[in-house]
């Protein structure tokens, strides 16, 4: 992944990529920034960057295998978190993305979609069944949980569709025809 692509990301998850692009840019800048003070830039659970001096050592070519001295220097290091080291691992599982923020001006139509995919997302689960009920802790199963997390994305899908494709049919002025109709048309020609 480069920077454009781990921008683009961001962006899906955010819903604004010149935002996005913006806090990349700024993040990397201040990273460097801090390091070539020599502070330690440290993010719990994924890593350290840091400024690191190498002594002066004695090492060979490996052409000619001849002694050669290499002056101390100083170079940036990241040193991995252990959090992440667990991820990169598998000891432990990545967790779910977050969905994309909504924005405020949102137009009327998407929100009217969104009431009533609920509506219909409530119906279908009273009719799958309330799920069990333990009696002890007051909680519901997870199958009340599944129906109403599918069925809203299913139905939320379905009316954003009707009504995106209603705006461009009233936007290009475009009518409905029967494909009959036009294959009949087409025949014509």
């Amino acid at each position: 992944m480069n920077k454009a692509e781990f921008v683009d990301r961001i962006a899906a998850r955010t819903g604004d990529r010149q935002a996005a692009k913006e806090v990349v840019d700024v993040a990397i800048d201040e990273i460097q920034r801090a390091v070539v003070k020599g502070e330690k830039v440290s993010f719990a659970g994924f890593g350290v960057f840091e400024k690191r001096q190498r002594a002066a050592r004695m090492a060979r070519n490996p052409r000619t295998g001849e002694a050669v001295k290499v002056k101390k220097t100083v170079i940036p290091a990241f040193r991995p978190g252990t959090g992440f080291k667990e991820l990169v691992t598998g000891k432990r599982k990545m967790p779910r993305a977050a969905a994309a923020k909504k924005t405020a001006a949102a137009p009327a139509s998407k929100s009217t979609a969104k009431k009533s995919a609920k509506k219909a997302a409530k119906k279908t689960t009273r009719a799958a069944g309330a799920g069990t009920r333990s009696v002890a802790t007051g909680r519901v199963s997870g199958t009340k949980r599944a129906a109403k997390k599918t069925t809203a994305k299913s139905t939320a899908k379905k009316a954003t569709r009707k009504t995106a494709t209603k705006a461009t049919a009233k936007k290009t002025g475009a009518k409905k025809t029967p494909a009959r109709k036009t294959a009949a048309k087409r025949g014509r020609r």
